[in-house]
């Protein structure tokens, strides 16, 4: 092929791999099974997971346990807006709290990250996707006291 028909081969790349597959619980009270997510959990999980400071939460609670003031500092985010994270965080399973004492005698919310390993294939979402409950996004409806 001449120059100006060429083009360039990329190589192909091994696809990326993800594993979603729960080794613990997702939903309070439901025994730890290593069973596959369904298909809400799934949506859940990966919604949760969609966002950078809430990824920087379960990070900074990887290394440590800690309660809300001090992750806030540490994250440099206000405490009302890592509360939103971390209630989304407890809400799909990825994180656990537990109130303490302090030793002056003030409750503090310690906050840690859970277990958790998934396994993202075709399959899986394939198996989830018969199990989903929620519907398919809104669409914007015309609103009827304005005109078209």
């Amino acid at each position: 092929m001449s120059d100006s028909g060429a083009f360039l081969m990329r190589p192909r790349t091994a696809p990326a791999n993800f594993f979603l597959h729960v080794l613990t619980d997702v939903a309070p009270g439901r025994p730890v099974t290593g069973a596959p997510l369904t298909g809400d959990e799934l949506v859940t999980v990966l919604s949760t997971l969609s966002n950078p400071h809430r990824l920087r939460v379960v990070a900074a609670l990887r290394r440590e346990r800690t309660y809300v003031s001090r992750l806030a500092r540490d994250l440099g985010i206000s405490r009302p807006l890592l509360q939103v994270h971390l209630r989304k965080l407890q809400a799909a399973g990825l994180v656990t709290s537990q109130l303490e004492l302090s030793e002056d005698g003030k409750a503090l919310r310690y906050y840690e990250v859970t277990e958790f390993a998934f396994a993202l294939t075709p399959d899986t979402i394939t198996a989830a996707v018969p199990t989903l409950t929620t519907g398919q996004e809104p669409t914007l409806q015309p609103d009827p006291t304005k005109g078209t």
